[in-house]
């Protein structure tokens, strides 16, 4: 039984559709993901999902529970990762934890929390006082505090280094082990494609995908991009792509001075052949490149957009 599921969800403001027509439901455990152009729908439609906005029509369910029904239970089961105005800067990392634990009948203790999100060396100093990336782990774990089963992210890595985006990851893969359900918003491509059990690509108010990070892949199509570059010259290259386009594999090439570029469905067959080839005529291969498509493709190619991080 899925864990929530949404129904024809529909939001305007003013004469503004946000949310047009919005449904999908979310499996136990899931890491499930939204992701979209600014001002496609994603936050307006979280929003609703956390209470925080009354949808216009459409319904929302948490199991067998619903918002107009049973807020306060579902209050109980769900955290959100707060924003950064609502820590207490001058409070302590334990402090906070604290404080938000007594907004909660049941709640898992400071020490624990603090444990998950790695921050137990910094129990005792100030908030204003850590990194962004500290001050960021510090929202997940007030959103973990009352222990919920589903917590809800919305761009928990935006603004962070390399480093400290990592860090977070592992929190959120550490959710799931404890068999948590975690909804995620975010701007990174390899974030939603390295976490997401699913992906829910949303434009113009209405899911445009929705899927696995490896099925909208391979939606899209077999082919694989092949860039080689030759030292002997345009010569060399122009002889390499006439035997490519041979291929029964290769879909199209494309040559730009001693560059060749080659779509195929098989990869490895394709360039067996060609290293063949070029050894019998004696050209060299300077350097060689296959390019796995990648969440970023789907996205332009369902949106029409290119990603913006």
């Amino acid at each position: 039984m899925p864990v929530l599921e949404v129904q024809n969800l529909r939001k305007s403001f003013g004469d503004v559709r946000a949310v047009e027509s919005i449904s999908f439901s979310v499996e136990p455990g899931e890491i499930f993901t939204i992701i979209g152009p600014n001002g496609a729908g994603k936050t307006t439609t979280l929003e609703m999902i956390e209470g925080l906005q009354p949808p216009d029509a459409g319904s929302i369910k948490f199991g067998d529970k619903s918002w107009d029904k049973d807020a306060e239970q579902i209050k109980y089961n769900i955290g959100v990762q707060p924003q950064s105005s609502a820590i207490f800067d001058l409070l302590t990392v334990e402090e906070n934890l604290e404080l938000f634990a007594t907004f909660y009948p049941q709640s898992r203790s400071a020490a624990e929390v603090m444990e998950m999100i790695n921050l137990t060396d910094q129990r005792n100093r100030h908030v204003k006082k850590l990194s962004g990336g500290q001050q960021q782990r510090l929202a997940i774990g007030l959103a973990m505090v009352n222990d919920p089963q589903i917590i809800f992210l919305d761009e928990p890595t935006t603004g962070l280094d390399p480093q400290a985006r990592r860090n977070i990851w592992d929190i959120i893969l550490k959710l799931k082990t404890l068999g948590k359900t975690t909804i995620l918003t975010t701007h990174y491509m390899e974030e939603a494609e390295k976490l997401s059990d699913r992906v829910c690509i949303v434009d113009q108010g209405k899911i445009v995908a929705l899927d696995t990070p490896s099925a909208l892949i391979d939606s899209l199509t077999k082919e694989r991009e092949v860039r080689l570059s030759f030292l002997d010259g345009s010569a060399a290259a122009v002889a390499a792509e006439d035997a490519a386009r041979a291929h029964h594999s290769v879909a199209r090439t494309h040559l730009e001075g001693e560059v060749l570029q080659l779509w195929t469905t098989k990869p490895e067959e394709t360039l067996y052949e060609l290293f063949g080839f070029t050894k019998d005529r004696g050209y060299r291969v300077e350097q060689i490149s296959i390019r796995e498509l990648s969440l970023e493709d789907v996205f332009i190619a369902f949106t029409g957009k290119e990603w913006r991080d």
